[in-house]
């Protein structure tokens, strides 16, 4: 009879998984509730449970499309001889990111995989894709060693598809990471922000710009280290050679490629946009928004090619002087004054975390200092005692400006909202922390709106191309 039961579930529990079922878990809630009170206690609980599981299956297979669909063996023998590819963990925009496990050895690493058919692509884009992912291999295998530079482990090409093997990084991505937390403090900023600028001279003193330095494209590892990854954009840079060529996202372009682009006599940029761009990635980790951004685009490249930006008020408050004068220093609009990757590791900012050097201390000195350290911590204990409580009137009257109430709000928002914010250029993170119009801009009229969006859009697409 037990057995008679226990099959009777497990059928009910597959028909409850199957894919007709899943389209209306809505119901299911409905037939828990009845068949708790009908008295199948089991059956209840059991459509319960799906019913609360039932939106996360059905959108963990909505987010599943044909793109991500694997290779037939035809087209990547030689990748499947090697490796065995499992589920998705990332996309960009034209590729897929699996978990692929190493057959021999059974190590995990992460494949990018990129389709260059003639189906999607034109044979001009084919080819050009194609000479992209092999300069960006090449430049791969130059910088491969760097503890703070993605490796890349193996290469496959065929006719219609393209894998590239690299270090599986479990953390994700720093925009994810950074989603998580909403800002950074300081002392993990410090340690972020390094890493990255000794990245970064790394690839400068190899004669590489990378161009598109932004929290998507810097991953973590399980110790919390980071690496630096999508190469799609770098090159290589002569020491007199400027570029011309406009790539990058938006939020992080430096004002010199921006104005390259509208300048037909403009001289060019170098290296230095990197930096900038790690000013803009200081700036967004410690304030949870980016310092250019705003909802027309046409004025977010206007303030950043005017450099206009501010450590508003009462995110910076808490802040020391020491980080708000690297960044000024980084988002210098004059590439000539702005430091570089050198420069930036010798500032200030990273003088805290280079150790505590070992002090020479007598017996009698260790003992005083031993004494005023117990005083300090007792003085810290009391005064949190004594600190006057929190009243209601304060609350209401500016409830951001206290800075445990300030985190509580933001972490709830992105708790709620956190979905929303997406790597798309129309979902900027920095529209969470807007509670003001960005400005001073002139102000335009209900009937001359529409005509001046649509010269800012056009505008826009000019710019950028």
């Amino acid at each position: 009879m037990r057995r008679r039961q226990w099959r009777l579930w497990w059928a009910t529990w597959q028909l409850l998984l199957h894919p007709p079922i899943c389209r209306c878990w809505p119901l299911l809630r409905c037939l828990a509730a009845t068949s708790i009170i009908c008295g199948c206690s089991c059956l209840g609980i059991m459509a319960l449970v799906f019913a609360l599981k039932a939106p996360t299956l059905l959108r963990m297979t909505l987010d599943v499309g044909t793109e991500d669909e694997l290779p037939d063996w035809a087209a990547a023998k030689e990748f499947y001889q090697k490796y065995d590819p499992k589920d998705v963990i990332g996309r960009g925009v034209s590729s897929v990111v699996r978990r692929c496990v190493h057959r021999a050895t059974g190590d995990e690493f992460a494949v990018k995989i990129m389709e260059v058919t003639a189906e999607r692509l034109s044979p001009e884009q084919l080819e050009e894709v194609r000479e992209a992912t092999r300069r960006e291999t090449h430049i791969l295998l130059q910088v491969a060693g760097h503890p703070h530079i993605i490796t890349l482990i193996d290469s496959y090409e065929s006719p219609s598809f393209m894998f590239l093997v690299f270090d599986l990084m479990r953390k994700g991505e720093l925009f994810d990471y950074l989603t998580e937390k909403v800002a950074l403090s300081e002392k993990e900023t410090r340690s972020i922000l390094r890493s990255l600028l000794e990245a970064v001279r790394f690839l400068h003193a190899n004669n590489i710009v990378h161009r598109d330095l932004k929290p998507e494209n810097i991953l973590l590892d399980d110790n919390m280290q980071i690496r630096l990854s999508d190469f799609g954009f770098s090159c290589h840079l002569g020491p007199a050679e400027k570029l011309r060529e406009l790539c990058g996202t938006p939020g992080y372009l430096a004002p010199e490629i921006l104005k390259c682009s509208m300048d037909e006599t403009h001289p060019g940029y170098g290296k230095e946009v990197d930096l900038w761009a790690c000013g803009v990635i200081l700036f967004t980790l410690l304030a949870g928004s980016p310092p250019f951004w705003h909802r027309r685009q046409i004025l977010m490249l206007r303030m950043i090619m005017e450099g206009r930006y501010q450590f508003s008020s009462p995110e910076w408050d808490d802040r020391s002087d020491t980080v708000k004068d690297l960044i000024s220093r980084l988002l210098q609009v004059d590439p000539e004054v702005r430091l570089t990757a050198e420069q930036a590791l010798q500032h200030p900012f990273f003088e805290r975390c280079e150790g505590s050097q070992l002090w020479n201390l007598r017996p009698h000195q260790r003992f005083r200092v031993a004494v005023w350290t117990v005083l300090a911590a007792g003085r810290v204990a009391l005064s949190t005692r004594r600190a006057r409580p929190l009243t209601k009137s304060a609350l209401l009257r500016d409830p951001y400006a206290l800075r445990p109430v300030r985190r509580l709000i933001d972490s709830c928002a992105f708790r709620l909202y956190g979905h929303w914010v997406k790597k798309g250029e129309q979902q900027n993170r920095a529209a969470l922390f807007q509670h003001r119009p960005t400005g001073p801009f002139p102000l335009i009229g209900p009937e001359e709106e529409g005509d001046s969006t649509a010269v800012a859009e056009d505008e826009a697409a000019r710019v950028l191309g």
